[in-house]
């Protein structure tokens, strides 16, 4: 039973939203994911997918896209990301899945998800800046990462085990090269979580990306792009 990650998929089968205008490391990058997902992952695994799942913008539009996560081998556990319009509410969702019979697909929100013997936490984060609107939705996305991480304690007991999944990074590189920690990655090490992984940065954005043992946490980005398209076994 292994844990695997990738996120920013950004499928589009129902929009007309062809990531290869981004650049053509984006050609059939669909294809791509399915091929390498299809060569690593089996029925017991899992698979997270931490934002930007899909271009739709209505749940109802979001079918095509579930259809083609719902035949890869493993569970799909999604987390909510910026792009990601559709995402209502949790019972909605499930319901929806439900009524199109995807039923190997799960969501982390608010909540905290077991599997095997790890238990996985996170939330959606959001970007740094000094507007006070973004302040404010960085502090609802630390209350709901912190209700996640309660959550897993009262699942298993402890932190040791425990893995954090965001869309946007809790660390990120200024201008001037310096490292700016946010209020999500304060909660990481204040409940001694150990690994990180993230998504959101595309393209040039991608050299800046944080990844290292950054003051007791382990940051990885997994946006599918920064990953080459190929699905990252976690704690490997």
């Amino acid at each position: 039973m292994a844990i695997f990650v990738i996120g920013d998929l950004h499928l589009s089968f129902q929009e007309n939203k062809p990531m290869s205008i981004f650049g053509v490391n984006w050609e059939n990058h669909e294809e791509k994911i399915r091929k390498d997902w299809m060569q690593k992952v089996t029925q017991n695994d899992l698979v997270v997918l931490p934002g930007d799942f899909s271009w739709a913008m209505h749940l109802k539009d979001t079918k095509e896209d579930f259809a083609y996560l719902n035949v890869l081998p493993g569970k799909k556990l999604l987390l909510k990301g910026n792009h990601d319009y559709w995402w209502t509410t949790v019972t909605n969702m499930k319901k929806f899945l439900e009524e199109n019979q995807f039923s190997n697909i799960d969501f982390l929100y608010n909540n905290a998800y077991e599997y095997d013997d790890k238990i996985l936490v996170g939330t959606r984060g959001w970007g740094q800046s000094e507007e006070e609107e973004d302040k404010k939705l960085l502090r609802r996305e630390a209350l709901r990462l912190e209700m996640s991480i309660k959550d897993g304690i009262q699942k298993g007991g402890t932190t040791e085990k425990m893995i954090a999944f965001m869309h946007y990074p809790p660390v990120i590189t200024t201008k001037d090269g310096q490292k700016q920690e946010n209020i999500l990655f304060e909660i990481l090490q204040k409940y001694q979580i150990k690994n990180c992984y993230y998504g959101h940065l595309h393209a040039q954005a991608i050299l800046d990306a944080v990844q290292e043992d950054y003051k007791g946490v382990n940051l990885k980005l997994v946006s599918a792009d920064g990953l080459d398209f190929k699905l990252l076994p976690v704690l490997d």
